[in-house]
């Protein structure tokens, strides 16, 4: 009489710690592909606004916390540390913008 017990009858514990993993790491790429293109968003209306309607301070001071946001977010998932001495992503978008609108006035 075998005692043994057979690999069928053994719990499959080897492939959970890699499928739980792998549905972390794929979870964990939506979410910066996600939070990509929020900042993607914001940073295509800041522009917009920033070339075709430099003068709306409220529209541009709106989108660019949300643009900041989104940047600081995307950072923090990718786990970049959120150092002090680095600008706000839309100062420098504005910047651009206005360079922009300057090199073809």
């Amino acid at each position: 009489m075998n005692t043994h017990e057979t690999p069928r009858e053994l719990p499959d514990t080897r492939t959970r710690p890699v499928r739980t993993a792998y549905a972390r790491t794929t979870a964990n790429q939506q979410e910066i592909h996600r939070a990509e293109a929020d900042y993607q968003r914001f940073r295509t209306a800041y522009l917009e606004v920033a070339r075709h309607e430099p003068g709306h301070e409220v529209a541009l001071a709106m989108i660019g916390a949300d643009m900041d946001r989104a940047h600081a977010r995307l950072q923090a998932l990718m786990g970049l540390p959120r150092l002090p001495f680095t600008h706000e992503p839309s100062t420098v978008v504005r910047r651009e913008a206005l360079r922009y609108t300057e090199e073809n006035s």
